[in-house]
């Protein structure tokens, strides 16, 4: 790791519309989204380019690596906070999130206020 973090946050979800919507949500509330990406390849890229100081991270992307995976390389190579998005409440869904001391999980669908106390609170930590 090397370098501050950017104020900025980082939208890593494999459905354009979920992103799109992320990312109105988050300039909605005056926040800088520096990208958004499909895949885990395409999310580390983003990480270690923007260099963001939280991420909002899908666990089922495109591709054959997942956003746990992404945000595991992220986690060790930038140190930026995630905060899982998924559809998903399966249990060992969670048990594989909380492998990556997650700055937050939330379940889609997501309100602007769960995402602002989710983003407040990681950037706090």
């Amino acid at each position: 790791m090397s370098g501050p973090l950017e104020d900025c946050i980082a939208v890593v979800d494999d459905e354009f519309l979920i992103a799109s919507g992320l990312t109105m949500q988050l300039e909605d509330m005056g926040m800088t989204v520096c990208g958004t990406a499909a895949t885990a390849d395409e999310a580390v890229s983003l990480a270690q380019a923007a260099r963001p100081a939280v991420v909002l991270m899908d666990v089922r992307l495109a591709g054959p690596k997942d956003g746990i995976d992404a945000a595991l390389t992220i986690h060790e190579t930038v140190g930026s906070k995630v905060i899982f998005v998924t559809g998903s409440r399966e249990a060992a869904t969670i048990a594989r999130i909380e492998q990556d001391h997650p700055a937050g999980l939330l379940f889609k669908p997501v309100l602007a206020w769960q995402l602002r106390e989710a983003i407040s609170a990681a950037l706090a930590s």
